[in-house]
């Protein structure tokens, strides 16, 4: 993949196509379990943050190609947006397909000393947007991680992981945490602590197969229908962390601990245990913003605790997106099938372990 690199800082303004080569990558999509919120600023900057995510059989794909027309596209498959630019025209970052301009923008200026190649640059995403799986994130990591192979860039998972932060939430000034990034970027089942001067500690939990087993066996998850804007949410809390809000600060240090207790439940595979962290850490996360909880998530969680659902909470900030489940395994089919009766979207999952992977194919 050298020669892309080389041709473009070369001042050969188009992709390689001597090579034959066109590059794919993907990167996985994430349950946040327990922590979410305490990856935020300021609160883990002040206090430390911790999470305890996985990496599930969702992905978001990134391809990169040259472009035939001497031109940059922009296009996201599942969206069905396409951008079409001139070659140097350097569009706002701020405006359409903002995350594929954002990562060709910042490669550009970093690696190819604002050398432009012409690209074409497709994306898609295995679930909607604002579904709470952290796929925006993801789709960034992927990007990134597709860049990576295409131009030889020395570039490990936590480099990938804090590039793609940097673009998403300083280039473009995104709210969010930081535990998106790092689940796609490495992959599995992860403890992530968020400490001070933006140190990362990703711990891998080495959970025995029958454990695993028990967990995927156990899980039920739901999209409400619901796809939700998270900023908002998140500005509250932000705002409420800027201000020392009792109520606040209390809710994100239960959300920290029990990211700690759920990680020594998953490795006890205690999966009853699991799932009263699930509800203990959904009452927290609904006393940090107004707006976690919506009607439709409200109705959908009472229906699934009515039929036996041992436990469950929102993935990611709220608003709607997909809700989580714990069930005893016998009783998942009915779980799945009342929640779809009901004008859910359910269904089982798979943990995965790989995170982001970038690959070549001969064109």
């Amino acid at each position: 993949m050298n020669a892309w690199r080389a041709e473009a800082l070369g001042g050969v303004q188009r992709a390689r196509t001597s090579s034959g080569f066109d590059v794919r990558a993907r990167a996985p999509l994430r349950l946040g379990l327990a922590g979410g919120g305490t990856d935020l600023s300021p609160y883990c900057d002040q206090f430390g943050g911790a999470v305890l995510n996985v990496t599930i059989d969702r992905f978001a794909f990134a391809h990169i190609t040259p472009s035939a027309d001497g031109a940059v596209s922009f296009r996201a498959n599942d969206l069905g947006v396409q951008e079409h630019h001139e070659l140097g025209a350097r569009p706002r970052i701020d405006e359409g397909l903002s995350l594929h301009r954002a990562v060709y923008d910042h490669v550009v200026e970093t690696y190819l000393d604002g050398a432009a190649p012409a690209l074409n640059v497709s994306t898609t995403i295995d679930a909607p947007a604002g579904s709470g799986l952290g796929s925006s994130s993801a789709l960034v990591v992927a990007l990134v991680e597709a860049f990576r192979l295409a131009l030889d860039l020395p570039l490990g998972p936590a480099d990938v992981a804090r590039l793609a932060f940097h673009i998403e939430r300083r280039k473009l000034g995104l709210a969010g945490g930081r535990q998106d990034q790092y689940a796609a970027a490495f992959g599995g089942v992860n403890f992530i602590e968020f400490l001070p001067e933006d140190k990362v500690l990703v711990s891998p939990l080495r959970v025995p197969r029958a454990y695993l087993n028990e967990f995927e066996s156990s899980l039920v998850i739901c999209f409400t229908g619901q796809s939700r804007r998270s900023e908002t949410i998140i500005k509250e809390q932000i705002d409420g962390l800027v201000g020392m809000n009792a109520e606040t600060l209390e809710s994100m240090h239960q959300l920290k601990a029990d990211a700690a207790l759920m990680r020594e439940a998953l490795l006890r595979g205690d999966m009853r245990d699991m799932a009263a962290i699930l509800m203990r850490s959904w009452s927290a996360k609904k006393r940090t913003a107004s707006g976690v909880a919506t009607d439709t998530v409200d109705r959908l969680f009472d229906l699934a605790i009515a039929e036996g659902a041992w436990g469950g909470k929102v993935s990611g900030a709220g608003g709607g997106g997909f809700l989580m489940f714990f069930t005893d395994p016998e009783n998942r089919h009915h779980l799945i099938s009342t929640l779809n009766r009901a004008g859910g979207q359910a269904s089982s999952v798979k943990v995965t372990f790989e995170g982001a992977e970038a690959w070549s194919v001969p064109r």
